[in-house]
């Protein structure tokens, strides 16, 4: 192989080589969201977006790739002084977007660094002209500050600030101490009035059911007592009228009256027994109906017509002797059962007029059809009473 092919050889894979890298640089591929800015001979010659793109080689190169999409910078703590000379540290958020990449190459070095160094003298600006308190409430005005700012600062370098957002404001630890203190009895305060005010519905409230159930409980018992009333009038008046039909004689009033005798004894804390002064009328009338020895008074009768009655004759003087007993007895005469029954119908009528007028004021007036339902149902209703007269029953 001579010299000649030898240097047509190396020439051909110059060549070769020459034309592989000057496609390589003429063909570009720019990715979605990505500009390249575009120099020609060390001059800015265009904006390459996504897409494929061709350039001229060794004569056009690439100056940069910027990031179009929008892009989060968290800035570190910054110590900063409040009006009331208070140290506070702040965190920052900074949310951006670069809309114009050829002034974000040429017309700032570094704009990342360029919006921190801002956001920090801004912030202390804002924050130079509030106090602690102040600063802790305002976020948002301060959000909205910082952004009015910045946004005018960086529109000329094709970047706009789309939010700025305070992380973190921490005071130092002795305030944040008396703030929760404070805090604590703000709470307490409130809680306390909270309380207070709970304990004030619930005493009205109890105050008012107690009086409502008590006008209730009032008004119940006197209508329990109004009818309890009315009820033992005609419950009297029956029983009256039932022992003037049925005529009783003295003997069976006095075996009532003995009967009734051990209820007066009954209980065990009785201690003093009282014997009325009838107590010999009665033993005596007992002791003639049964056939008893020993001399018997004679009992008065006294009807509605049907005899003579000696009621008012004086017994003959001398003991009456009990069969088995040594008492000795002395007379005693009986009330007039026609005068005692005119008598009780008479308290009988006073109790019903009273009853009735009651009821009158209560709205219930005492209704004497009503004594229908106190007979059986086997026996006729009996007559109402009429009061007792000086020319008959």
């Amino acid at each position: 192989m001579d010299f000649g092919q030898v240097v047509g050889a190396i020439i051909l894979i110059l060549v070769v080589i020459f034309v592989v890298v000057a496609a390589r640089r003429a063909i570009r591929i720019v990715p979605q969201a990505v500009a390249l800015i575009v120099e020609r001979l060390g001059r800015y010659q265009t904006t390459m977006y996504a897409g494929l793109h061709l350039l001229i080689p060794f004569v056009d190169r690439v100056r940069a790739g910027v990031d179009l999409r929008e892009q989060v910078v968290p800035f570190p703590p910054q110590p900063v002084i409040t009006s009331d000379n208070l140290v506070v540290s702040i965190d920052t958020v900074i949310y951006f977007q670069v809309t114009d990449p050829k002034s974000a190459t040429y017309e700032i070095a570094n704009y990342i660094q360029g919006i921190e160094q801002l956001t920090v003298t801004t912030l202390r600006n804002i924050i130079g002209s509030m106090d602690l308190e102040q600063t802790l409430t305002s976020r948002d005005q301060i959000n909205g500050q910082l952004r009015g700012v910045l946004d005018e600062a960086t529109g000329r370098w094709g970047i706009r600030v789309n939010r700025v957002e305070l992380k973190a404001i921490d005071p130092p630890q002795s305030v944040q101490g008396a703030m929760e203190q404070q805090m604590r009895a703000e709470r307490d305060r409130r809680a306390a009035i909270l309380t207070a005010e709970g304990v004030k519905q619930s005493q009205i409230l109890t105050a008012e059911g107690e009086k409502q159930s008590s006008i209730l409980r009032a008004e119940g018992a006197a209508q329990a007592a109004i009818l309890r009333a009315q009820g033992e009038s005609r419950a009297i008046l029956q029983v009256f009228d039932a022992i003037h039909r049925g005529d009783a004689d003295p003997k069976l009033l006095a075996y009532q009256y003995l009967q009734m005798l051990p209820q007066i004894a009954n209980g065990s804390s009785s201690k003093l027994w009282v014997v009325p002064a009838e107590f010999t009328a009665a033993l005596g009338s007992i002791t003639s109906a049964f056939g008893g020895g020993g001399t018997t008074p004679p009992a008065p009768t006294g009807g509605r017509g049907d005899g003579p009655s000696d009621a008012g004759a004086a017994r003959e003087p001398g003991p009456d002797m009990i069969e088995g007993l040594d008492i000795a007895l002395p007379e005693t005469s009986l009330q007039d059962p026609a005068e005692a029954l005119r008598e009780a119908r008479s308290q009988v009528d006073e109790a019903t007029a009273e009853a009735s007028t009651a009821g009158e004021h209560t709205g219930a007036p005492f209704n004497r059809s009503a004594e229908a339902g106190q007979a059986p149902p086997d026996e006729p209703v009996p007559p109402a009473a009429k009061p007792w007269s000086p020319h008959g029953e």
